[in-house]
């Protein structure tokens, strides 16, 4: 997948969904959250994930509703500047959780200085490019990830 950029001067406002509350994560919660990724996601994004509870401030925003986990994104976490990851419960997708997710975490990398944001190894590119007008990078196909272990699948 490639790797696609994102102009942080021109988002959306953050969707609003009636109940969820779209929060950045708190240290108490570290092991809920990345039990939480390691369920439902890959290995790799739960590493990637518990780099996000190191940071200061902590840069994994979550989606709640009701003392229930529905989502998460992550930035700077593999490398400075990169979206991701971030995935949403299978069970509450089509409700607009990743958008507003997304929206919200790129909303607080612009608040940390970033003028653009890159979102490494895009999954659904046409989401990117329809939600915040992501390009893609050309020629970034792997990028930062050329070489990574996979571990035992």
């Amino acid at each position: 997948m490639p790797d696609l950029l994102v102009k942080l001067y021109e988002l959306p406002t953050i969707p609003s969904i009636a109940g969820v509350t779209i929060r950045r994560a708190l240290a108490p919660e570290r092991h809920v959250v990345l039990d939480w990724v390691a369920r439902f996601f890959y290995p790799a994004w739960r590493s990637e994930c518990a780099v996000a509870f190191s940071q200061s401030p902590i840069s994994c925003i979550i989606a709640v509703e009701e003392q229930k986990l529905l989502g998460f994104a992550c930035y700077d976490t593999t490398t400075r500047n990169f979206f991701g990851p971030t995935g949403v419960d299978p069970d509450c997708r089509g409700r607009g959780v990743g958008t507003a997710l997304l929206v919200a975490a790129l909303d607080a990398m612009k608040q940390l200085g970033y003028g653009y944001a890159i979102v490494g190894d895009a999954g659904p590119v046409e989401f990117y490019q329809r939600t915040v007008g992501a390009i893609v990078i050309p020629d970034s196909t792997p990028g930062v990830y050329r070489g990574m272990l996979q571990g035992d699948a």
